[in-house]
């Protein structure tokens, strides 16, 4: 099923963006790592066979440049492209009253319009070819806003809302959008919060990115544009 499949994963790094590389991989699956410092997928790529490419997705010649080397041959399957997960995200932390305007406009960039120009490159190879997934992750603060969390809220209602807008656009064209809901924190090694929290209170980024794949892999007849995920300790 994944014979010839191409992944790409942009703004990847530790934790989710490293377990969906891995599961991925496994798949089958041609995968692609963009980042601002690829330095630091040196390891991950050598486990998974991946290519990295440096990009700072909130600038459009930066992105156009990625999808130009995806198109020029970025692994295995250069003809194709079939899973884009955008997981790049940034934010300014603090009150209101004390935010630098200037962070908050490069955290919303980010987070937002970083999205709408992955996604818009990956729809126009997409709708060429005719199928495709393209997915968004989504954080508490998609639904929610946070105190002192203000850039990060905005940014994250933003993605949501292409992600939807998307949905309604892309779908008909055989295109699968997707957003996913991160309502929790994520666990990785030597987190002092996986004791604080007792067993599973920390999404395992492992089963987060098999999650990913089953929305890839979902028959067109029963498409979810967005799950929410949490661990079953979680607060709705």
């Amino acid at each position: 099923m994944a014979a010839g499949e191409r992944a790409l994963i942009v703004g990847a790094g530790a934790g989710l963006s490293a377990a969906l590389a891995r599961r991925c991989a496994r798949e089958g699956m041609s995968v692609v790592l963009a980042a601002r410092d690829t330095t630091k997928l040196a390891a991950l790529a050598e486990e998974t066979g991946a290519v990295t490419i440096a990009c700072d997705a909130s600038r459009a010649e930066e992105v156009e440049r990625l999808f130009a080397a995806l198109d020029a041959g970025g692994g295995a399957g250069a003809d194709r492209l079939d899973l884009v997960v955008y997981n790049a995200s940034g934010r300014a932390r603090g009150p209101v009253t004390e935010l630098d305007p200037a962070a908050v406009d490069a955290a919303i960039r980010v987070t937002a319009f970083g999205g709408f120009l992955v996604a818009q490159q990956a729809a126009l190879r997409m709708v060429r070819q005719g199928s495709g997934t393209i997915l968004f992750t989504g954080a508490s603060a998609s639904v929610k806003g946070y105190p002192r969390s203000s850039s990060f809220a905005m940014g994250k209602f933003a993605l949501r809302g292409l992600a939807q807008s998307l949905a309604r656009e892309l779908q008909p064209q055989n295109i699968h959008v997707g957003h996913i809901v991160i309502d929790g924190g994520i666990g990785r090694a030597g987190d002092p919060r996986a004791n604080e929290r007792g067993p599973d209170g920390l999404l395992d980024p492992d089963a987060i990115a098999e999650t990913y794949l089953q929305l890839h892999r979902q028959p067109r007849s029963a498409w979810a544009w967005e799950i929410e995920l949490r661990p079953w300790i979680e607060n709705f």
